[in-house]
């Protein structure tokens, strides 16, 4: 059995708190590069509809206390 390959962006360089991202037979599996245990699987529809709606209307984080 092989090794899953998790990718990250580019973006990241060496940094290990960067999003990884793979995927499978399940679906699009995503977890954080500094707690790789914990992994988060969503359907390739839902990731895409995350992905055009980020590009789409941006991001915009709220603040804690909303």
């Amino acid at each position: 059995m092989s090794t899953p390959h998790w990718q990250k962006s580019s973006y990241s360089g060496d940094s290990s708190n960067c999003l990884e991202i793979r995927a499978d037979r399940q679906g699009v599996k995503l977890r954080e590069s500094d707690d790789p245990a914990v992994v988060l699987t969503a359907t390739t529809q839902s990731v895409r509809q995350l992905v055009l709606g980020l590009k789409t209307h941006g991001f915009s984080p709220r603040s804690a206390d909303a």
